[in-house]
């Protein structure tokens, strides 16, 4: 997106003249002008809101104003949307007005969940997710791939985030700065013995959410794993800020799948990279929040509605 420049301002004119005052790229000890969070009215309405865009994205696109289901899941890594789309599984969502992503949309045992792949990151994710509820949806699913960070009894495995280390940017522009990010005790509550019977164990447990994967360093870790964290992703932190601060519907699992690639045959997160386990734990989720389809079932295993198969044996297209 652009922006605008203030009215008179001429190609190549400076709007702010920088060496005006002394510099502050070092800020003294003890002096905060820290950007991130300096200038922040919590309480505030913000002036760009997700529906006005939405509103001329439609008519840009010219798409029919068709709300998104009721549950909407977000896969970073986009091996959901991929299978939908390579298999003829899904579906394209046509109201869908984002303009940076697009929706399939997949029935799993009569429930309907509209899937928005590749959202990675934390401002990417609230970005979608402030869209996604402003399009009709009432409960976000975030299931993203996580490195270990502390000792689980087997990998891969899924953690349900109960609380997420704010060491990202973006959640700090919905909720003052503090060390972590919650899941909704309501919404806990409610996925109490909701994964009992799933193929792939579903823990509880606490995140790290990072925004520099690269910099996650020998210190870094040692303080998240002192910290009791069992993984490291890239969103949960700031849709917990999102959803708090919103009062929205928002749970965040973690797919644990590596150890940062410190061991060899890293990053596997089983059948069909894991699209079955992860669609079965959503399924979960969203029929222990409320959410049930016309044929809704009282357990689901590894079969997700995309064609069940024994563990090992990928489903056929």
């Amino acid at each position: 997106m652009s922006t605008t420049a203030p009215a008179g301002a001429q190609n190549g004119q400076r709007l702010t003249d920088h060496h005006a005052s002394p510099p502050d790229d070092v800020l003294p000890e003890g002096v905060s002008r820290f950007p991130l969070v300096e200038g922040k009215d919590y309480g505030a309405v913000s002036l760009f809101e997700p529906a006005n865009l939405l509103r001329e994205a439609r008519r840009q696109k010219n798409l029919p104003d068709v709300p998104v289901p009721e549950v909407c899941l977000l896969d970073p890594d986009g091996d959901i949307v991929r299978h939908l789309a390579t298999t003829g599984r899904g579906r394209r969502h046509p109201g869908w007005a984002c303009y940076h992503t697009e929706m399939w949309t997949v029935e799993l045992h009569g429930l309907e969940i509209g899937v928005v792949g590749m959202t990675v990151g934390a401002p990417f994710a609230v970005l979608v997710a402030e869209q996604l509820h402003a399009s009709g949806a009432a409960l976000v699913i975030s299931v993203t791939s996580a490195g270990q960070i502390s000792a689980l009894p087997a990998t891969p495995c899924f953690v349900l985030i109960e609380r997420a280390l704010r060491d990202e940017g973006t959640s700090t522009h919905y909720l003052p700065p503090a060390r972590w990010s919650h899941l909704r005790d309501d919404l806990r509550e409610r996925l109490t013995g909701a994964f009992d019977n799933l193929r792939e164990p579903v823990l509880a447990g606490s995140s790290w959410t990072t925004d520099a994967p690269y910099r996650e360093t020998a210190a870094a870790i040692a303080a998240a794993e002192a910290d009791g964290v069992a993984c490291v992703e890239m969103e949960a932190a700031a849709l917990y800020a999102y959803a708090t601060a919103r009062d929205r519907a928002v749970i965040c699992l973690a797919h644990v799948t590596n150890t940062m690639a410190t061991e060899g045959d890293d990053f596997e997160k089983g059948v069909d990279n894991g699209v079955h386990d992860a669609l079965a734990v959503a399924h979960a989720v969203a029929t222990a929040c409320g959410h049930r389809g016309s044929a809704a079932e009282a357990t689901l295993r590894s079969d997700d509605g995309l064609g069940a198969h024994p563990a090992g044996h990928p489903a056929q297209p």
